[in-house]
């Protein structure tokens, strides 16, 4: 099954999530930083969106909170929106690849470790 697309905020949640474990909402509007901080309501509301795409889901009440869960990884989050982006290009990474090495954001150790796993998954059939 496809993962479902995540907004900003719906990453930040999940991030929170992620991160802090199940949680209220109360919680995780107070994880974000007081000065960007979206009003409860508005937590609420995304976080029942997530509901919804069954990217989160409620696993008790206390009192009258409901604590809600990730349902999904973070890395297979990644992975979407790196598809994503990626589709952009044509499905293609060197335009990727010769923005990281120009910027200075991909290093030769980078390199190393993607060169290494190429390998590994060529030993494994999953790549010519």
């Amino acid at each position: 099954m496809a993962q479902p697309r995540l907004s900003k905020l719906e990453l930040q949640i999940m991030e929170a999530l992620w991160t802090h474990g199940p949680s209220s909402v109360r919680e995780v509007q107070e994880r974000f930083p007081e000065e960007t901080r979206p009003a409860y309501t508005t937590v609420q509301t995304m976080i029942y969106r997530l509901e919804v795409k069954k990217v989160v889901c409620r696993t008790r009440k206390i009192g009258n909170a409901h604590i809600f869960d990730a349902m999904i990884s973070k890395a297979s989050a990644q992975r979407r929106l790196i598809d994503d982006f990626l589709g952009m290009f044509g499905g293609r990474a060197q335009p990727l690849m010769a923005h990281l090495i120009e910027s200075g954001k991909l290093t030769l150790d980078d390199v190393r470790e993607a060169e290494k796993r190429l390998q590994e998954l060529a030993e494994k059939g999953k790549r010519p």
